[in-house]
């Protein structure tokens, strides 16, 4: 029997980290950008993909050259405050709770309406 603790973290548990600048960057660096959240585009969060980027390139014969890769990590880099804005969790935590309360004594009222208009 295998006990819960033993069980490997599935791939979306793992740390994303963004890998250091290189003279010669692969696709696998640009898409640990995009994972680690240093493209703005997403939250720091490992995003398992069926075919990693660039695959689709390479089996078509034309893989991205390392210049285009670090073209397109340049451009792709987002500033502290587009990265401040995509965190879902950061200053705009009170959103989620806010909103159940809301559903939550939305229905309270119309179960009281409903409960004392109703004829006895």
């Amino acid at each position: 029997m295998v006990f819960r603790s033993e069980d490997p973290p599935p791939p979306a548990g793992l740390p994303a980290h963004s890998p250091p600048p290189s003279d010669r960057p692969t696709s696998a660096m640009l898409k640990a950008d995009i994972d680690s959240g240093a493209t703005g585009d997403k939250v720091c969060h490992y995003d398992p993909g069926m075919a990693q980027l660039g695959t689709c390139d390479e089996a078509a014969g034309t893989p991205p050259t390392p210049e285009r890769i670090a073209l397109a990590r340049r451009t792709e880099a987002a500033t502290p405050a587009v990265r401040a804005a995509a965190d879902p969790q950061g200053r705009r935590a009170w959103v989620l709770p806010a909103f159940v309360a809301f559903v939550a004594m939305a229905a309270l009222i119309i179960a009281g309406a409903l409960w004392l208009g109703s004829p006895v």
